[in-house]
């Protein structure tokens, strides 16, 4: 049976005036895959202590991104548990649980630290956005994760330029994309809004409601800026 190394430490957020007081979210990190060559990769190459430091790092900025003030505007969440684990893909955000791929970690050619830092980011996103109670697409979500990547400045270099992709909804950096081009429109605060609106549900309305354009209008102009 492998070993598991596990680390538990408590990291305090000690959040800034404009996230608005101070808040407790705990992140245990554990190494399943500690016996195979990607779970000592991530020992040597990222290690648990960074990796919290990187998900306390993630949660203040994604409640920024969100602009979510209010202790009550945000999920009540206090643990956040990473796991590495000797499983295929590249990793998987479920009931307040990150699971990141060792074998993906093994096999990555660049900057794995990176890389990584990259991929939490946006698994962090899943754990505090509000995805209209299940009614929301899959590829807005996803893209909503991807933007706050982008934001971050993690956004590998494989991504698509702007005004590419077949449709708003396509979802990881296709939608990322587009969701920049409708924040730049509302000053930066529309993937706050539309986080906001979707808390109770989901409709393709809400792009009416934030810009005065249809989602399909919207998309319209937007490969239209970039001749695409």
């Amino acid at each position: 049976m492998a070993n598991i190394t596990l680390i538990t430490l408590s990291c305090m957020l000690i959040l800034s005036s404009a996230i608005g007081g101070i808040s407790a979210v705990e992140y245990p990190v554990s190494n399943t895959a500690v016996n195979t060559p990607g779970g000592a990769r991530f020992d040597t190459d990222i290690g648990a202590q960074y990796s919290q430091q990187t998900l306390d790092a993630a949660t203040t900025f994604i409640w920024g991104i969100f602009q979510q003030s209010n202790p009550s505007d945000r999920k009540a969440v206090d643990t956040v548990s990473l796991f590495i684990d000797d499983m295929d893909g590249v990793a998987f955000a479920s009931n307040n649980e990150i699971h990141v791929s060792a074998r993906y970690i093994q096999g990555y050619s660049g900057n794995v630290k990176e890389e990584i830092t990259g991929v939490l980011y946006h698994e962090m996103t899943h754990i505090w956005q509000w995805n209209g109670n299940g009614q929301a697409p899959g590829g807005l979500i996803e893209g909503v994760a991807d933007f706050v990547r982008l934001k971050a400045g993690y956004a590998p270099g494989h991504w698509v330029n702007a005004g590419q992709g077949d449709r708003w909804d396509q979802g990881y950096d296709v939608t990322a994309k587009f969701l920049d081009y409708c924040d730049e429109l509302r000053s930066g605060t529309f993937v706050a809004e539309l986080n906001k609106k979707m808390r109770d549900g989901y409709n393709n309305g809400f792009f009416m409601d934030l810009l005065g354009k249809s989602v399909d209008t919207l998309w319209a102009d937007y490969k239209a800026r970039y001749n695409n």
